[in-house]
C-alpha cells in the first residue's frame, strides 16, 4: 500500500524573529533599530506576511496528506522521502538551499514578499497553493528540470548546488592549484587566483552573472534547464610559475573541470553556504561538472 504524499513546508526564521531573539523583547529590538534610523514596523510587517503565507499554505494541504515543517537551519538533519512534495515558503535563495537535499521531489516556490523577491524560483502566491498541491502529483503536471552542478573530490566527498560552486581559499589568501579540462589533451595550468566559480543557468541570475558581466565575456549565459555550465577564474595572477590562459569557458553535459590543490587547504562550497563545504588538502583533485540530478521546480 503506497503512502499518501507528504507536504514538507520549508521556511526560514524571519528578520523580526532574529531581532527579538537577539535583543530579548519587541521593544528593545525596536529601540535598537530606531537608534540606527530603521523602523521596526517594516520588519514586523514582513514577518506577519510570512506567517500569513505559511498559515495559508498549511491550510491548503489536502486533508488526506501528511505534513511536516523544516526550518532552513535544520535542512541538513531532515530526511526527505520519495513521496514528498516540497513547498518552499520564502525567498528565491531558500529554494537553492533545499535543492541539494532532494532527489526528484517536486518543489513549489511560494513568494511571501512579491516585489521584494525577484521571484525566479518562488514563482507562486500563497493563494495558488491549493490548486498547485491538488495537481502536482498528476502525471500531466508541468515542472522545469533545472540543471545542477556538482563537485566530487578524489576521496569521494561530494557537493551539489543549484546556482554555483566556488573553489578557493576559505579566507582572503591566494588559492594555488592546477587547473585543467577533461578531454583536452591533458593540458593543465598552474594558477594563483581568488578562486574558481562554476555556475548553472539558474546561477546566471546571481553571482555568475555578476562575474560574467564584469568580465565582458562573449560566452552566452546558459538557460536554467540547459545542460551547460560556465566557469570563471577570479583574478588570476601571472607570474613565472603561474599562468592566466585558462580563465573562462563552458562545460557541456559530459565535460568537467579538474582542479588539483597546491595550497595547504582549499574549500569548495555551493550556493553561498560556506558552513557546508568540502575540505581539500594539498595534492587532492576535485572534478566539477553538471550533476545527473535535476531540481523539479513546478512552473
Amino acid at each position: 500500500m503506497s503512502l499518501a504524499p507528504r507536504a514538507v513546508l520549508v521556511h526560514r526564521t524571519t528578520e523580526y524573529e532574529e531581532l527579538v531573539a537577539r535583543h530579548g523583547t519587541h521593544g528593545q529590538a525596536a529601540f535598537f533599530l530606531a537608534s540606527r534610523g530603521r523602523d521596526m514596523a517594516e520588519v514586523a510587517e514582513r514577518h506577519r506576511r510570512t506567517r500569513r503565507a505559511l498559515a495559508e499554505v498549511t491550510s491548503a494541504v489536502p486533508p488526506a496528506w501528511r505534513q511536516a515543517r523544516v526550518e532552513r537551519a535544520d535542512l541538513d538533519r531532515f530526511l526527505f522521502a520519495p513521496e514528498d512534495v516540497v513547498v518552499v515558503v520564502g525567498q528565491d535563495g531558500l529554494v537553492a538551499n533545499v535543492a541539494k537535499y532532494l532527489d526528484g521531489q517536486p518543489v513549489i516556490g511560494i513568494d511571501t514578499d512579491p516585489g521584494r523577491n525577484p521571484g525566479v524560483l518562488v514563482r507562486h502566491r500563497p493563494e495558488q497553493a491549493a490548486v498547485l498541491l491538488a495537481s502536482v502529483t498528476a502525471t500531466a503536471t508541468g515542472a522545469d528540470e533545472l540543471t545542477m552542478v556538482e563537485a566530487v573530490a578524489d576521496d569521494t566527498q561530494r557537493l551539489v548546488a543549484l546556482n554555483e560552486i566556488y573553489l578557493g581559499s576559505a579566507g582572503h589568501q591566494t588559492a594555488r592549484y592546477r587547473l585543467g579540462l577533461e578531454d583536452d589533451g591533458g593540458v593543465v595550468e598552474a594558477q594563483a587566483s581568488s578562486g574558481v566559480l562554476v555556475g548553472t543557468g539558474t546561477g546566471a541570475t546571481g553571482w555568475l552573472r555578476s562575474v560574467w558581466q564584469e568580465r565582458g565575456a562573449r560566452l552566452a549565459l546558459p538557460a536554467p534547464t540547459e545542460d551547460r555550465l560556465l566557469w570563471f577564474v577570479r583574478e588570476a595572477w601571472p607570474s613565472p610559475a603561474t599562468g592566466t590562459a585558462l580563465v573562462a569557458g563552458e562545460l557541456t553535459a559530459s565535460a568537467a573541470l579538474t582542479l588539483t590543490v597546491e595550497s595547504d587547504r582549499l574549500i569548495a562550497f555551493g550556493d553561498g553556504i560556506e558552513t557546508d563545504a568540502l575540505e581539500l588538502a594539498w595534492g587532492q583533485t576535485v572534478r566539477v561538472g553538471a550533476c545527473a540530478r535535476r531540481l523539479r521546480l513546478v512552473g
